[in-house]
């Protein structure tokens, strides 16, 4: 068994999926979080979309087909190119007379959304070099905007160019941690080359399910069985098992969490390939990929997020008016409860973890500030290894340096509460302290809607309060 097996077991057993780590997917749900109980996923509700926490880093799909490549899958001729002069090349090394780009964007949809310069799709079939240049300097340098990337879309900076090749089958497969069976699940579908989601809502039967022993992996057997229910026979029943065995492989050595090829397919050649590939890996243990890291995209990114990961701080943005500074994942999302049930919306979700020095929670005043939503703050601190006196610390620096003016109500408790107490009632700064998380929620909620209301009316008005 290998060393990633046996970690990756221990952890499963001890709680599978658990973390809290926080990682924006847009506002649409991840395939098999609706299908697969126990997937790791959970959402907040926000407006009409979801805002999704997960504990994973993605990378781009030349990435994950470059991975696959290596560990001897078969997958599509091709390579990425960063500007129209390199996809010319590239097209050209391939040796076909068609091709396929592809936009290397994170997010979902894509073969359906559009580009700020005008171009539609950012997957597109085409039949020359010169279409391939072409169709690339429409996509490097622009946004995509597609229904998980929102208004703001994302950076299109890479494409993807493969050889086009013609399935004659096409089948849906990924591996990802299950909780109820307490480790990796494969999950195929002869439907594949489409949305899984809708093969779900439809036709529950047709996804098929195999439940794989973390400790003993996967065997040739179970890899063969797996094939033929998907609807291989023969040699290409063998094939595609031979190619089940490598992408558990690469799922377990590079500790996944999800890995999904949509369309696996069965080619006219009677070859068995990958036509792409989705990856996902556990951030918790990048500490074992320093290589994967590196591949880490950051423009793809809320810069926000990207910030707040250099202080160690779980960072999502939302779309209220309530910054929120809370400990915990558990405690931040009780804080956003009672700001809903107060009638506010939160306009983050901001843990500080339980070692956060008073720099780092300058820095996140910092990032709840940097939204020109956000018209109140609540800081709601429970002081257990994280100590009160050290938040009122950084408290203060940041009303101080960033000359912050927004209403700022701070409840805490726990650890050295009363110094804290000490030091914010003896900064002669505009800080709100509150005991109780009910009258702290109250009055954040108050103070934002004021904000709102002065903001709808043209209004510009500064808070203050007697010291």
């Amino acid at each position: 068994m290998t060393m990633a097996a046996k970690n990756l077991g221990r952890a499963l057993a001890n709680c599978l999926c658990s973390s809290s780590k926080v990682v924006k997917q847009g506002n649409q749900v991840r395939a098999l979080s609706t299908v697969i109980n126990g997937s790791s996923v959970f959402q907040i509700q926000q407006g009409n979309g979801q805002k999704q926490f997960r504990r994973n880093l993605n990378v781009h799909e030349y990435v994950a087909i470059d991975m696959l490549r290596q560990a001897g899958v078969n997958v599509p001729k091709g390579g990425v190119a960063r500007s129209p002069e390199e996809a010319y090349d590239l097209a050209k090394s391939i040796g076909s007379s068609d091709f396929v780009i592809k936009a290397q964007v994170l997010a979902g949809g894509r073969g359906r959304g559009h580009f700020d310069g005008g171009l539609k799709g950012g997957v597109k079939i085409v039949y020359s070099e010169d279409e391939v240049k072409d169709i690339a300097s429409q996509m490097i340098g622009k946004n995509l905007y597609t229904k998980q990337t929102g208004e703001t879309g994302r950076p299109c900076n890479e494409v993807m160019i493969v050889e086009r090749l013609y399935p004659r089958r096409e089948f849906y497969f990924s591996i990802l941690l299950d909780r109820s069976s307490r480790g990796p699940l494969l999950v195929g579908s002869a439907a594949g080359g489409m949305s899984i989601e809708d093969v779900a809502a439809e036709n529950p039967d047709a996804i098929i399910k195999q439940p794989i022993n973390i400790f003993s992996g996967i065997t040739q057997d179970i890899a063969l069985d797996f094939a033929k229910r998907l609807g291989f026979d023969g040699v290409m029943a063998e094939d595609a098992a031979d190619i089940f065995v490598k992408l558990y492989n690469i799922f377990i050595d590079n500790d996944c969490t999800l890995l999904e090829i949509n369309p696996f397919t069965e080619n006219s050649d009677n070859a068995v390939m990958c036509m792409d590939c989705k990856l996902s890996f556990d951030d918790n243990a990048l500490f074992r990929h320093k290589e994967v890291l590196n591949l880490r995209d950051e423009s793809q990114e809320d810069p926000r997020e990207v910030d707040a990961a250099k202080y160690d701080l779980n960072y999502i943005g939302l779309d209220g008016s309530i910054g929120c500074l809370v400990n915990g994942a558990g405690l931040a999302m009780a804080t956003m409860d009672i700001i809903k049930l107060h009638g506010g919306e939160p306009a983050n979700f901001l843990d500080v973890g339980g070692g956060a020095t008073a720099e780092a929670v300058e820095a996140a005043f910092r990032i709840i500030s940097s939204d020109p939503q956000v018209k109140a703050v609540l800081v709601n601190i429970f002081g257990g290894i994280m100590r009160c006196d050290v938040i009122a610390e950084g408290i203060i620096a940041a009303v101080k340096n960033l000359g912050l003016t927004l209403p700022l109500v701070v409840r805490l408790q726990g650890t050295n509460v009363e110094q804290a107490k000490v030091l914010i009632a003896s900064s002669g700064m505009k800080i709100i302290p509150c005991d109780e998380l009910e009258q702290a929620a109250s009055l954040v909620c108050l103070f934002a809607n004021i904000g709102q209301q002065l903001e709808a009316s043209g209004v510009q008005a500064s808070f203050n309060m007697p010291i």
